[in-house]
């Protein structure tokens, strides 16, 4: 199965500096996996916000970009991630990150927008996160307000997920039950 053949016109245009290869997730309605190679920039964002649009149009709205091939986002790069997020949230739909290079990771950090975004490890993660989205009350935990377990110093989680602390920058995970786990 080909991109168009998921959203209908999604190929018509392509650029050398961005492939995306789409993957619908049958078990989650409106859900599709983007996997994401090459790079994000000021030169191609434009393109990427329009073809991930195209697929919000067409009611993908749990959108799952998988960043493993990708090996630079700039910051113009992380304002589309943005703009998807207000895309989707008003629909009912999120957003999910994976396999992010650390590099990659640290833009997102560095620009603190870690903690707006969904991390996940892998796909069965992210699939698991829309599957299993509204049935738990995970509502009622976040945000959490708790201590980093290493120095300390008090941070506040608006969701699950994983993110870094802003005083000793220690890589924390917390869990939709409200656990702070390391790394």
């Amino acid at each position: 199965m080909n991109n168009n053949d998921i959203v209908p016109g999604f190929d018509d245009e392509k650029d050398d500096s961005l492939k995306i290869r789409l993957q619908k997730v049958d078990d989650v309605e409106g859900c599709l996996v983007l996997y994401l190679t090459g790079y994000i920039d000021t030169y191609n964002s434009n393109f990427f916000q329009k073809r991930v649009t195209k697929a919000v149009e067409h009611n993908f709205t749990r959108l799952i970009f998988n960043c493993g091939g990708l090996n630079y986002v700039s910051s113009t790069g992380i304002g589309s991630f943005t703009a998807f997020l207000k895309a989707v949230k008003p629909r009912g739909g999120d957003l999910v990150l994976l396999e992010i290079q650390p590099k990659v990771y640290e833009v997102f950090q560095l620009l603190g927008f870690s903690q707006f975004f969904n991390i996940k490890d892998n796909l069965n993660e992210a699939v698991e996160f829309f599957s299993s989205e509204g049935k738990s009350g995970a509502t009622d935990v976040f945000p959490k307000i708790f201590q980093c377990p290493i120095c300390s110093k008090k941070l506040k989680a608006t969701k699950s997920g994983r993110f870094r602390c802003s005083e000793c920058k220690t890589i924390l995970a917390i869990d939709n039950a409200g656990q702070v786990f390391l790394g």
